[in-house]
């Protein structure tokens, strides 16, 4: 969708959520922006209604499933988003040690990035579905291709939002609603610079959100970035896992 006029971004108070909100900010527009931090959130509006756009801001934690779908619900009902960028997500690792991850942390994890996901398509797909228009984009990751040693969990959440935006393309096709995986590289953020290992190819959040706002306006199933990091993540996946495990220890991932 090229010019979507209602566009819903969750975690739009993050790099990636709030370099996509004042890409679409623009007179005409209506954002409805949701983070847990209200402050950072407030301050991406406000950026966002400078450019133009009418911005509603909605601070909660996603992992508030119930409160999630009520929120998305009550959304649709005023009227359905023409674009949903499903955003929020978290990262965890093994440690610098190699400890392992811890379970409550791995718990929060998938709440957020898969849990939350799910729920937050599954109560706005009626609307979409209903009118037979809108667009899903589902922000998982490169690291969603082969799993890296340092960021086991992260790597599995990312695995899982990877193949359900891809199996609801397929579904949803035919009535209207069109689905996007987004699967970008190392783009700076605090969350990016807290990841261990080396992160080739990063690239600022404006440039990842442009990229992304292309990839929806051509309705394009995946939208990966920068190449050739993308290349070479998917040829992790295609290689024998034995020697995908060799490249990404060669490569510095290992623990």
């Amino acid at each position: 969708m090229s010019n979507p006029a209602r566009v819903l971004i969750t975690g739009a108070s993050g790099a990636i959520g709030g370099a996509l909100a004042r890409e679409y900010a623009a007179p005409g527009v209506t954002l409805i922006l949701q983070a847990r931090n209200e402050a950072a959130l407030n301050a991406v509006a406000a950026d966002c209604q400078r450019r133009g756009a009418t911005a509603k801001v909605f601070a909660f934690d996603v992992r508030d499933v119930e409160h999630l779908r009520r929120w998305a619900t009550e959304v649709s009902a005023e009227a359905p988003p023409d674009l949903a960028v499903v955003n929020a997500g978290m990262n965890i690792d093994v440690g610098p040690d190699g400890a392992g991850e811890r379970w409550q942390d791995v718990e929060a994890l998938f709440e957020v990035n898969v849990r939350a996901s799910l729920a937050l398509v599954d109560a706005l797909l009626p609307a979409m579905r209903a009118r037979r228009r809108g667009q899903i984009a589902l922000v998982s990751s490169l690291a969603g291709y082969f799993g890296l040693p340092v960021t086991p969990s992260y790597c599995a959440s990312k695995a899982a939002l990877k193949a359900y935006g891809e199996a609801l393309r397929g579904w949803l096709a035919p009535q209207g609603v069109q689905v996007s995986v987004v699967m970008p590289g190392y783009v700076e953020s605090p969350m990016c610079e807290a990841m261990p290992g080396p992160k080739p190819f990063l690239w600022p959040p404006e440039k990842a959100a442009r990229a992304i706002r292309a990839g929806l306006a051509q309705n394009k199933a995946r939208i990966s970035f920068p190449f050739p990091l993308n290349f070479g993540t998917w040829w992790l996946a295609v290689l024998p896992a034995g020697l995908s495990q060799r490249i990404v220890r060669w490569l510095g991932y290992g623990v």
